[in-house]
């Protein structure tokens, strides 16, 4: 890749994956549409996006083994094959229930043809060149997505034809990585998945993750039919979703560089409690016009960059040799996010009316604020108690030479015949040996009466007193006991 810029490079792999994107991006609007303008349930709609989403959890794990067994390119074909039959059954069968099916096999295959491009480019890409790489990616996927809504606004009625174009689009993405004259990666290998673990050790993160999945899902699902329901036509719809999507592309690098500079912590809060806000007022207030079109700007800048200021969050707290696994995790809690998002927000809808769209948004961010708030407050006295105990604790020194009486023997006002009496004691070295890892013996023999049981030179046991200068620090020549034991020898 040395000497060609990163877009002339993968230029076959951009081009797919912009193809890609316009036949995705238009196909959840157009199935949110259809089913809005044929009085459908919302509860239906909801549950075709969560079925995608779990289309999406379910295929990282069957990703995994297909393109391990037939290779990269060969699982492109044919997962692309299989998306563009699904997008085009649309046009045969009517029955709710199996489009729920359809919706699970094109979440799987999506997932399959994701793997396929994401790995691609991380095992290709020089290590100086990698975020240029991601980041005209990551522009192709938004330009894609914005693509897709501008192709179904040329088709005001709907009908089959948008349904025929996104099927083209899904089969000539295959076109160019097929093409390709690059060497396809090496197979995959599995990532484990430690999710408890790593909600011990990035809880804000995944909370983050969570609800920012809950709300990609919702809104890309259901938006079209809150549109709809305030009386927008296709066109006016589809202007709405392409203007959420652009603020979310626009924000993606001053929204990093912020991160770079403050806490992500702090910037995961100011957009909960943001959102909190903004989306209450959505759900409340009759907005329309360029004052909608302005709220949901503001709403794409801060949900989506949620999940990319969490993502940097997490990886930035957990060790280089934990980030695959990390990996794997982060993309199964957003996709179950997804999942429960759409239900529980058409279910909202259904009961109560459209606007709950919105309020179940609200309801959502507001949730992670005080999450994130509880969270934050307790590492943060659980750190203090740490320092403060850390702080308080006085030893002297450390290792195996510390619980040995040969560190008694190395001060000169101890008695050398006591001492070796105590080494050759098995008695005595073996009590020694019961004491626990951590035990500060400090604290142990201040409470006792200033003695201890020791052994005469003959075997005898004795209690006798100890000179409590051998117990402290030599330096301390000024403490009341050192004074009191001066007028007694005195």
């Amino acid at each position: 890749m040395s000497g060609k810029h990163p877009y002339r490079s993968f230029s076959a792999l951009f081009l797919t994956t912009l193809l890609m994107l316009v036949a995705q991006g238009s196909l959840s609007t157009y199935l949110g549409l259809s089913l809005a303008q044929q009085n459908v349930d919302s509860t239906w709609i909801g549950a075709l996006m969560s079925c995608y989403y779990l289309g999406l959890v379910l295929g990282s794990k069957l990703g995994h083994k297909v393109i391990a067994r037939v290779g990269h390119i060969r699982a492109f074909v044919a997962s692309a094959a299989i998306v563009s039959t699904c997008a085009m059954s649309h046009v045969l069968i009517d029955e709710l229930a199996i489009w729920l099916v359809l919706r699970v096999v094109v979440g799987m295959g999506m997932m399959c043809q994701y793997m396929v491009l994401e790995s691609w480019l991380n095992e290709q890409t020089e290590s100086s060149q990698r975020g240029t790489v991601f980041a005209f990616y990551m522009i192709t996927s938004y330009l894609g997505m914005i693509g897709g809504q501008a192709m179904l606004s040329q088709f005001p009625e709907l009908g089959t034809a948008p349904l025929l174009i996104i099927s083209m689009c899904y089969s000539l993405c295959i076109v160019p990585i097929a093409l390709t004259r690059r060497i396809h990666p090496a197979p995959l290998q599995p990532a484990p998945l430690q999710i408890f673990i790593f909600w011990k050790k990035v809880p804000q993160s995944l909370t983050a993750i969570t609800v920012a999945g809950m709300m990609a899902g919702s809104f890309y699902g259901l938006a079209p039919a809150y549109a709809a329901s305030k009386g927008m036509s296709t066109e006016q719809v589809t202007l709405f979703m392409s203007v959420t999507i652009l603020a979310g592309l626009l924000a993606q690098w001053p929204m990093g560089k912020i991160s770079d500079r403050i806490p992500r912590s702090r910037i995961l809060r100011f957009n909960a409690a943001v959102l909190t806000i903004l989306t209450l007022l959505i759900a409340l207030l009759p907005l329309s016009g360029l004052l909608l079109l302005f709220a949901t700007f503001c709403y794409g800048i801060l949900a989506f960059t949620l999940y990319p200021i969490a993502s940097a969050f997490a990886n930035q707290n957990v060790e280089q040799n934990d980030r695959v696994a990390l990996s794997a995790t982060v993309l199964l809690t957003f996709g179950l996010g997804a999942c429960f998002g759409p239900l529980l927000a058409s279910a909202l809808m259904q009961l109560i009316g459209p606007s709950m769209l919105y309020a179940f948004i609200s309801c959502c961010a507001f949730a992670l604020f005080l999450r994130l708030l509880r969270v934050n407050y307790t590492q943060k006295q659980v750190k203090r108690m740490m320092d403060e105990q850390q702080n308080a604790q006085f030893k002297m020194g450390s290792g195996d030479l510390v619980s040995s009486p040969l560190a008694a023997a190395l001060d000169p006002r101890v008695d050398e015949e006591v001492v070796l009496a105590q080494m050759h004691d098995e008695e005595y070295q073996a009590a020694r040996q019961q004491v626990p890892a951590g035990y500060d013996e400090d604290v142990e023999l201040d409470k006792s009466d200033d003695s201890f049981e020791q052994v005469d030179a003959d075997g005898s046991k004795a209690n006798k007193p100890v000179d409590d200068s051998s117990l402290t620090d030599s330096s301390d020549d000024t403490s009341p006991k050192a004074d009191k034991q001066a007028k007694q020898q005195t």
